[in-house]
């Protein structure tokens, strides 16, 4: 007898050590097995112990596993092995199964719940918003007489108080004989998520011992009541910091548009973890800086070990799509395919958005098309990626689909139907969908009264556009303003143009193009004075026309370039290059070789003005220097040397004089470098062509007999006239040369060329060129100086 309850003693031993080491769920099964084998199943400790570790293993399949287990336990009313399982469920969040377990305990055994029972299920409750069951909760836990349990009644607070019934809440907290600090830290987040600061500061004062999460709750409340000054007080107030902390404030800032002050808590944070580089890159992304929020995760994934997350690619890709860097939206998706991120709803959302954005809507549609679960943002996303990539039938038929898998739509996706009839300029379509939202239950927003005059106006409704916007509930905004006055200048309509940019110079009065587009207006009806007192108007009121800037995407980097602006790194390099690849293209520059030794030159002064002090820093300067000029000089190649080859020039260069280490740098350029001929008449071709071909294309459109050029996009026409003409160009050389055959093949001067060139000119006489793109107008000024001499 004595070795069987040994043999039975070193068996449950073995099997605790085994639950206590076990990572896997096949490794969960083989101990469950085990246990089988061994008729340990029949131990209640040995079974609490094996439900409660594969509760926190997570997935479903073994908690249903463990349910079956449980159903054929030997004991039905042990307390301690029922609570295992129903917080087994309630750590899983199956808030359901949790307390219908529960009440058949309560029905079919002599089950009788402890402490731990309904502190489990009332937390349970609470994250479920299960209020009715919280109240029969409640009324069981008076009856069964643990309602002066400190921990039962903490939970009960704490479950009101994520219910919003402050009043019940407070009941319960009163009646309590002891308070912990969680009881009041509960009490005072619940305080602060229903809006009632008051209450909760009040009670936050009372406290008597104030921790962090207290601290936390009253910054949380603040923040979401926008009073960011008194958050801060508080935040400086605090003794123990944390990561909440800081994060909480950060996110604040971020949500109320002070990136500046965010960025200066972020760097100032002592320990930063993933969720506190989220906000920052989400602030920047929800604050329109994408340029800075691919900054920072570029900073993250260098200088930490973090691995991106699922709130990681949400927080990027809306910067990646602002950017069209579609290399590093790539990327990114191989990242999320690597962890097996795209299984989560909003991540794909995110990657479907973001490919339509950047204009890769086939890959948007499958990617929709892959998903395993949609929502309504899904849906959303891809019906305004369609939208705006001009596929409005497509957008039209996508909302269909959406509405038989019985999704509701709400106000984004209306935005995304009433831009794909603007596109399609489907005017009656898109009247009955803005009509059809009060059967959605929704009320249209200043968005969707925009689209609506955008849509009206571009078809020259100006009448129903004007009475639209007297009856709309809103103020005019400068958008649907300015939407409102192109319109009238496209369809010539002088005196509301003139009413309406009365109305717009108020609220965007620095604004050029608004003023330019009337100024266009009145020279093409020859109302010179009218145009001139615009352009005195333009100067009272500083209208400037904003700079314009161009982005492109090299080896994953993002380089943006404005006009006239000189802060990038290489700035003189590029501009010199430029400037001597110009006149060297023109005719009037230097040859190959003193151009290449003049740009050397200027390129070894930089050079040597870096402090190298040893091989590291000579070669990461010589690769600098290479990847920048393959990155930015047309019409050349440069062969990037070897590891080999840069440390013998190093050696060379280092024990060379002073003097003679110039020459040993320029040679080793030229050594790597492979120079092509440039054909001056196809370079000026390809230069000069794209916007003759869009003044024309604006000119065409105007008149009558060619309205239908309107219908062909500007990415199409534009570079098939480049390419005509530069095949023009080929063409007329080849019978040129053929011509004279014994003549010296001779490029035409310069002079020659500019009048060739000079015959396609912009439309004179106070025509304009516009270019609309979606709800975007620019107007360029095509004016004469005055008005025409009088015959």
């Amino acid at each position: 007898m004595r070795e069987q309850v040994w043999r039975w003693s070193s068996l449950e031993r073995k099997c605790l050590d085994l639950l206590q080491q076990a990572n896997t769920t096949s490794s969960l099964l083989q101990i469950h097995a085990f246990m089988l084998r061994n008729s340990l199943d029949t131990n209640v400790n040995l079974l609490t112990k094996f439900i409660t570790t594969c509760s926190h293993q997570n997935p479903i399949a073994l908690v249903r596993h463990t349910r079956r287990v449980f159903d054929r336990r030997p004991n039905n009313d042990d307390t301690f092995l029922c609570n295992s399982m129903i917080r087994a469920h309630m750590e899983n969040r199956q808030f359901g199964e949790s307390f219908t377990l529960y009440r058949n305990l309560r029905q079919e055994t002599e089950f009788e719940p402890d402490g731990f029972t309904f502190t489990a299920l009332a937390k349970a409750c609470g994250l479920d918003m299960a209020i009715w069951e919280g109240q029969e909760l409640h009324c069981q836990v008076v009856k069964i007489g643990l309602s002066l349990d400190l921990y039962v009644s903490t939970s009960l607070v704490d479950m009101y108080a994520k219910f919003g019934r402050m009043i019940c809440a407070r009941k319960v907290f009163d009646k309590m004989t002891h308070t912990s600090q969680v009881s009041w830290t509960a009490l005072i987040c619940g305080y602060a998520r229903s809006g009632g600061m008051s209450n909760a500061r009040s009670f936050f004062d009372r406290m008597p011992d104030k921790d962090s999460a207290a601290f936390n709750a009253m910054i949380d409340g603040y923040v979401k009541l926008g009073d960011m000054g008194t958050a801060r007080s508080l935040f400086d107030e605090m003794m123990d910091r944390n990561v909440v902390s800081w994060t909480g404030m950060i996110s604040g800032y971020c949500h109320h548009g002070d990136i500046h002050s965010a960025r200066s808590l972020f760097d100032a944070m002592p320990k930063k973890n993933l969720i506190s580089w989220n906000a920052m890159i989400g602030g920047y992304s929800q604050n329109n800086q994408p340029h800075e929020a691919l900054k920072l995760f570029q900073g993250m994934q260098s200088t930490t070990s973090l691995e991106l997350d699922g709130v990681t690619v949400v927080s990027i890709l809306p910067a990646i799509a602002d950017l069209g860097a579609l290399d590093l939206g790539r990327w990114v998706e191989k990242v999320v395919r690597r962890k097996k991120l795209d299984r989560i709803t909003n991540v794909g959302t995110a990657l479907v958005d973001m490919y339509a954005k950047c204009g890769e809507i086939e890959k948007a549609k499958r990617l929709f098309d892959e998903m395993p679960e949609k929502e309504t943002a899904s849906w959303n996303a891809l019906i305004n990626g369609f939208a705006v990539n001009g596929h409005g039938e497509e957008a039209l038929e996508i909302f269909l689909d959406m509405q038989k898998e019985n999704f509701m739509p709400n106000n984004i996706t209306f935005i995304g139907v009433l831009s794909a009839c603007n596109h399609c300029g489907l005017v009656e379509e898109g009247k009955r969908w803005f009509k059809a939202m009060e059967g959605f239950r929704l009320v249209p927003q200043i968005e969707h009264y925009g689209c609506m005059v955008d849509l009206l106006g571009r078809a020259g409704c100006l009448e129903e556009v004007e009475k639209l916007i007297e009856a709309m509930p809103y103020d005019a905004n400068a958008i649907i303003l300015s939407s409102f006055l192109f319109a009238c200048g496209h369809y010539g309509d002088v005196t509301r143009a003139n009413e309406v940019l009365k109305k717009v110079a108020k609220l965007e009065p620095g604004n050029d193009g608004n003023y330019v587009m009337l100024r266009n207006l009145y020279a093409r009806k020859r109302r010179w004075s009218d145009a001139e007192e615009i352009k005195r108007l333009m100067r009272k009121n500083q209208a400037n026309k904003e700079i314009g800037c161009s982005v492109i995407e090299v080896d994953g980097r993002i380089e943006e370039f404005a006009a006239g602006h000189r802060v990038r790194t290489h700035t003189e390099a590029i501009h010199l290059t430029l400037q001597q690849s110009w006149k060297h293209m023109m005719g009037e520059g230097l040859r190959s070789s003193q151009m290449l030794n003049f740009l050397m030159g200027k390129v070894y002064q930089q050079f040597i003005d870096k402090d190298i002090q040893n091989f590291e820093d000579f070669q990461l300067a010589i690769l600098d220097i290479f990847n920048t000029f393959n990155s930015s000089l047309p019409g050349k190649h440069y062969n990037v040397p070897s590891h080999k080859e840069i440390e013998a020039m190093f050696i060379s260069w280092k024990n060379a004089k002073v003097q003679d280490r110039r020459d040993i740098f320029i040679q080793f350029m030229k050594d790597n470098v492979r120079l092509s001929k440039v054909d001056n008449a196809t370079v000026i071709t390809g230069v000069v062509t794209p916007p003759v071909a869009m003044a024309a294309k604006r000119a065409g459109e105007s008149v009558p007999q060619l309205k239908m050029i309107k219908a062909i996009p500007d990415v199409f026409f534009v570079p098939s006239a480049t390419v005509l003409a530069l095949v023009s160009v080929k063409i007329s050389r080849r019978i040129f040369t053929g011509k004279n055959a014994s003549s010296t093949h001779s490029e035409p001067d310069i002079q020659t060329k500019t009048e060739t060139i000079g015959v396609a000119r912009a439309p004179q006489g106070g025509a304009a060129a516009s270019s609309v793109i979606g709800n975007h107008h620019e107007e360029r000024e095509i004016l004469p100086e005055g008005p025409p001499a009088a015959s």
